[in-house]
């Protein structure tokens, strides 16, 4: 008697069974890849800017001229003063003081900056040194002839004196002088005008000779009405008897 399962059918059995399922494997499709992630929007560049200045040093009322370059920018400007420009350019300023000039460039990357300072120079204020005037210069130099009692001659102190007021009177070629001849109190009012205007020519004369021009010489007499000391001694005296200069009144 045979057996229904015998090891031959059951080994037939397994091997259907495992074809028809390589064929449905065979049969099977493989699932689809998933889509590629779009692509990433390219990252905008971030401006670049330079600004320079042909002088950055300029003496009041001078001007002086900027230039600048910017590369991926929408907007440039610059402060102050100027305002919006080209990306690239120049122009002309010229600053009351001293200035730094900013320049922005803004583009969709961001914004950059950049700067130039012009310095003003001040003016150099320089003062004037005021030398001392010819009134000053004529009371330091000019010297008086002083004289002997009742006489007119030039002494010799009076030629050191005379030769001093001639160098100077020199330097002012087209300066007149008043030549004043002076007295002490003793004596008659008349004979010491006489005695005063001898004095005043006997100066007049000395400097003539020392090259003075005679047309700048004017000469008037005295006597013993203004007297330069007022006390009754030979000392006081001495002062009075003189020939004395002023400057003419052009």
């Amino acid at each position: 008697m045979n057996h229904p399962h015998s090891p031959l059918h059951r080994s037939l059995l397994i091997f259907a069974s495992t074809a028809l399922l390589f064929v449905a494997a065979c049969n099977k499709k493989p699932p689809a890849a998933p889509p590629p992630p779009p692509a990433a929007a390219p990252v905008a560049a971030k401006p670049t800017v330079t600004i320079s200045a042909d002088r950055t040093a300029i003496n009041k009322g001078e001007s002086a001229k900027l230039s600048w370059t910017t590369t991926d920018a929408a907007s440039v400007s610059i402060t102050p003063e100027v305002g919006a420009v080209t990306p690239q350019g120049s122009t002309t300023v010229t600053p009351a003081d001293s200035t730094t000039y900013a320049i922005t460039a803004t583009g969709p990357g961001g914004s950059a900056d950049a700067n130039v300072r012009i310095t003003v120079n001040a003016p150099v204020v320089v003062e004037e040194r005021k030398g001392p005037s010819f009134e000053e210069l004529f009371a330091q130099e000019v010297r008086d002839a002083y004289f002997d009692l009742d006489k007119a001659d030039i002494r010799p102190d009076a030629r050191q004196a005379l030769e001093k007021t001639a160098s100077f009177l020199k330097g002012y070629p087209n300066q007149k002088v008043n030549i004043e001849g002076h007295c002490d109190e003793r004596g008659s009012t008349e004979y010491n005008l006489a005695l005063g205007d001898r004095r005043a020519n006997a100066v007049k004369q000395y400097l003539v000779n020392l090259g003075i021009p005679a047309a700048n010489l004017n000469t008037v007499s005295f006597g013993k009405e203004k007297p330069f000391c007022t006390e009754s001694n030979e000392t006081c005296w001495q002062q009075n008897r003189r020939g004395h200069f002023v400057p003419a009144r052009q």
